[in-house]
């Protein structure tokens, strides 16, 4: 079967779009979803790779705008689709894993700044951890422009995987500023650093290792042995950062991006 002999239909308007043969067989789906920072993120559902040059030609007519997706490093048949769909790479992250123990070693003697305190983020005022959220996002690659809507913001941030003692905040005692932020989502296949972020007033002060050696010693308590994270490979601080800690290089992805093409 080739993509000529497929359908598409959209099943949500500007959401979802599915692929059926001749035969009425479901061949392949697509999802679409506007992310806080307005980038257009597709999302493939199971099914052959050739179904997904004529969904992503449907998407694209639709939408009208750039349209952004990844693949692993290693999927050479969904790479080769994503190309013939329009698709062309546009920044590569590094999938890590980072061993507990030595983290906890050897930063053991880091401490929070004079004047800084780390508090929970669920002591932590909502809206204010919002705006912190979004403006350590401008600095990390590929989540520029990120902007949380209240409702969308309490849901990733309270979902499943929260857990109150590896999701710290650090606050500036003078002035109630909060300064920096470190969560680890705690998920049922093992711990996953989602973010680690300081403002810039607040960097070069060792406030990122104190917050690691704090997160790094509840998780090793609870007897968890290593952290998954991804470091964006143009992110030299943060490779630089988790290489010292004993971090290791176990796969990658690819983020691609097929550009608008006003007619």
């Amino acid at each position: 079967m080739t993509g000529d002999e497929l359908h598409i239909s959209c099943i949500t308007p500007g959401q979802e779009w599915r692929a059926t043969s001749s035969d009425g067989d479901l061949a392949g789906t697509l999802q679409a979803w506007l992310r806080p920072d307005r980038r257009c993120a597709l999302f493939f559902g199971p099914g052959p790779h050739h179904a997904w040059p004529p969904l992503v030609a449907t998407a694209a007519a639709d939408l009208r705008r750039d349209l952004y997706t990844e693949a692993g490093e290693a999927d050479h048949a969904a790479l080769a689709a994503l190309t013939r769909a329009g698709f062309t790479r546009h920044r590569r992250e590094s999938t890590c894993t980072l061993p507990v123990a030595p983290v906890v070693t050897t930063l053991a003697d880091a401490r929070l700044p004079a004047g800084l305190a780390a508090v929970s983020a669920r002591d932590a005022d909502e809206d204010r951890l919002r705006r912190l959220d979004d403006a350590v996002r401008q600095d990390i690659p590929g989540t520029d422009g990120w902007r949380w809507e209240p409702a969308g913001f309490h849901a990733e941030t309270f979902c499943d995987d929260f857990d109150p003692e590896t999701y710290l905040i650090a606050v500036d005692q003078a002035s109630g500023q909060y300064a920096g932020l470190l969560r680890v989502w705690l998920n049922p296949a093992h711990p996953r650093l989602g973010c680690i972020g300081i403002l810039p007033p607040y960097r070069r002060r060792g406030l990122a290792q104190a917050l690691l050696r704090q997160v790094s010693g509840v998780l090793a308590v609870r007897g968890l042995a290593e952290v998954a994270l991804e470091i964006d490979d143009t992110n030299q601080a943060s490779r630089t950062l988790f290489t010292t800690l004993g971090a290791r290089r176990t796969g990658g992805t690819v983020e691609l991006i097929r550009r608008h093409r006003a007619s």
